[in-house]
């Protein structure tokens, strides 16, 4: 099919319907089984990638998987400090994280352009060449499947970094018929990220003044350690970052880990994992967390990423119409929005085991908290939870089930309020726009 016709054709499915949460208040993997001590297998069936077993030499002592990937989620013990000595480092100096786990999807050729712009919700023919966007793909019924970070290597070729869920398998089943002409194909690139207040001044150290003309969603091609990068500024922290892409990963990791462990050591870089209690603080979302399959952009802040100028049809865009129309008709389709709250209880330090129950004033059980943690600069727990609309104005008063290792009293649900997010500025001039 030409480019031209690609662009005009309607997505169409025979059970077409908007978003329906009527049966569902919770995740579906809600089951509050708390915290088990069970060793994870490290077999052959989950893939390790081209850092793994540097993290390992860095002191990763946990890990999870993370699109099919296993993903270092702590490298500092918990009598050393643990997830807040990471936290430390990533606010008042300079880290470096594997996020291999990120696996590139790419789309090229001919109507690379036009199928991009068909399966995101933006508009892919306003990105430029070397430059990039947070984006978001829908399904037919407007559900979210995926957060990636789209970057355009060049005219005809697109990258999506993706978020945990396999996107390569839709992008190939939504072009199964050959209607345009790309390929679509994971392609060996493994990136890192270097994220925090002296990131920039490393970059520097490594790649010369130019790293400092490279603006927000900026890319620029470079050789560290002597292998071929791409470097954008990009991240999920919320700190000003960089995420380093390296081409030919299986060969160049070492190269280039060194080499950036080598130079960020004058700079005080210690290896972390992805600081999630600041992505928190700064309102950034987790797929998989805090939004799902299930999930419509308007329940979560998303909106923005469904602009009503962009003309070109696109999956999950009749959907997401009407979801706007009733919206701004007053008649809200979900009953439950995302919402930022402050909580009591013991300071939470680490992942939690299980969604958290939200009740509201009078004890019944109303919603789930899908990310939380404890804020330092804040002096208080911080979260971001699912409630009923009606619940989710700033000041409401809602209670969460806390389990007894963050309860102040034990069997008493903590008192907590609906607040503003983000929770902390993020360092980027645009926090939603930051990887999700």
């Amino acid at each position: 099919m030409a480019t031209q016709d690609a662009q005009n054709r309607t997505f169409t499915h025979p059970n077409v319907a908007d978003i329906d949460q009527s049966d569902r208040l919770v995740p579906v993997n809600l089951r509050q089984s708390g915290a088990t001590p069970v060793e994870m297998l490290v077999s052959t069936r989950v893939r390790k990638s081209p850092f793994w077993h540097l993290s390992v030499e860095a002191g990763a002592w946990r890990a999870t998987v993370y699109n099919r990937m296993y993903h270092p989620r702590g490298y500092v013990r918990e009598e050393d400090g643990g997830t807040m000595a990471e936290y430390r480092s990533l606010v008042h100096r300079v880290t470096l994280w594997d996020v291999a786990v990120e696996r590139q999807i790419r789309v090229r050729g001919p109507d690379a352009e036009s199928f991009v712009n068909f399966v995101i919700t933006r508009d892919a023919t306003k990105i430029r060449p070397m430059h990039g966007k947070y984006c978001i793909l829908c399904d037919e019924k407007g559900g979210i499947l995926n957060d990636p970070v789209l970057l355009r290597l060049s005219k005809d070729e697109f990258w999506f970094s993706i978020s945990d869920s396999d996107l390569l398998l839709w992008l190939r089943g939504v072009n199964v018929h050959g209607n345009w002409d790309v390929e679509i194909d994971e392609i060996d690139v493994a990136p890192l990220q270097v994220q925090g207040p002296l990131s920039e001044d490393l970059m520097v150290d490594l790649l010369g003044d130019q790293v400092r003309d490279v603006p927000y969603y900026g890319m620029m091609e470079a050789q560290i350690g002597g292998a071929p990068v791409v470097i954008s500024q990009t991240g999920f922290s919320g700190e000003k970052g960089y995420e380093v892409y390296v081409r030919d990963a299986s060969e160049n990791a070492e190269k280039v880990w060194y080499a950036i462990r080598g130079t960020g050591a004058r700079y005080g870089l210690r290896v972390i994992a992805p600081g999630h209690h600041r992505r928190i603080a700064a309102g950034i979302l987790s797929w998989g967390q805090d939004m799902d399959h299930e999930t419509s952009p308007f329940q979560v802040n998303l909106a923005y990423q469904v602009p009503k100028e962009k003309l070109a049809d696109y999956i999950g865009k009749a959907a997401l119409e009407r979801q706007r129309d009733a919206i701004e008709a007053g008649d809200y389709p979900f009953k439950l929005k995302m919402v930022g709250i402050k909580l009591g209880g013991l300071p939470v330090t680490d992942y939690a085991s299980d969604f958290w129950l939200v009740q509201d004033g009078d004890g019944n059980r109303v919603g789930y908290v899908t990310s939380a943690w404890w804020s330092p600069e804040l002096e208080v727990n911080i979260a971001l939870a699912f409630v009923p609309w009606g619940l989710s104005r700033i000041g409401s008063r809602l209670r969460v089930e806390l389990p007894e290792i963050y309860s102040e009293h034990s069997g008493q649900a903590a008192e907590a309020d609906v607040c503003e997010v983000p929770f902390r500025p993020s360092e980027h001039p645009n926090v939603r726009e930051v990887r999700a």
